[in-house]
């Protein structure tokens, strides 16, 4: 039997992680990998809400360069991330498991509208719930939604699920001799602008004493091993630096 370290989390999820091997898109395969990860850490027993981005469809502002202005390519932004969390959703429920869609911009026909204490009562009736189109305003992004919604929901931590096993000075794809760190504090990362969230996100859990674990969300098992404490990824709290 397991102990569960986290009963209601807050993962995060980039738009890009959907990928897999192509260059822009959804793989349905790790739409199915994630789904059973996802589940696995359900039958726990945790709460799980998930925030996932819009990046492998359409990225706002980084895009904005092809003549779009800042504020409607940010809305694109939006609209791609309800599409990767429709996609999400129909992988979880073929998985068999209960979900609800919420957005920031109504749009009924397909999600229901974002109300902090529905939201509340769908984690506590056990289903998954993925919170879609950012804040709803332009110019933030996908991260500061996600500090945004576990501040509202009373998550004990929020979880960004990487490609990498944690937090490092440097690009550990680029430098072989990156150097992780398994514990830091939001003042050290914001600090060595180590960019693991962006300023917002990161001054905002901060603020709010919220922690953040930063792990590898491709490793079979890695998330389940996070909520019951084992200690994988890095750890951002208020705690110093730890090598």
């Amino acid at each position: 039997m397991h102990t569960l370290k986290y009963k209601r989390i807050l993962l995060k999820l980039s738009g890009e992680s959907l990928m897999g091997d192509r260059e822009y898109g959804i793989d349905s395969k790790m739409l199915a990998q994630y789904a059973a990860e996802i589940g696995a850490a359900q039958a726990l027993g945790t709460e799980i809400g998930i925030v996932i981005g819009g990046g492998n469809i359409y990225r706002g502002i980084e895009n904005s360069s092809d003549g779009i202005d800042k504020v409607t390519g940010d809305h694109m932004g939006m609209l791609a991330t309800v599409i990767n969390a429709l996609a999400l959703q129909s992988a979880l429920e073929h998985h068999g498991l209960r979900t609800r869609c919420l957005t920031a911009i109504n749009m009924e026909k397909i999600a229901e509208p974002f109300i902090r204490r529905r939201a509340v009562r769908h984690l506590e009736k056990g289903r998954i719930v993925i919170f879609a189109a950012g804040t709803g305003n332009p110019y933030f992004t996908t991260d500061t939604a996600a500090v945004l919604r576990a501040i509202e929901i009373e998550a004990d931590v929020i979880l960004k699920g990487t490609r990498v096993d944690g937090i490092y000075d440097s690009d550990p794809e680029k430098n072989a001799g990156a150097v992780r760190f398994p514990q830091i504090s939001y003042a050290d990362v914001l600090t060595r602008n180590l960019r693991i969230m962006d300023l917002t996100a990161i001054t905002l859990s901060k603020e709010n004493r919220l922690p953040l674990i930063v792990f590898n969300m491709n490793v079979s098992g890695n998330l389940s091993r996070v909520v019951t404490g084992e200690p994988v990824g890095s750890l951002v709290s208020e705690a110093s630096l730890s090598l």
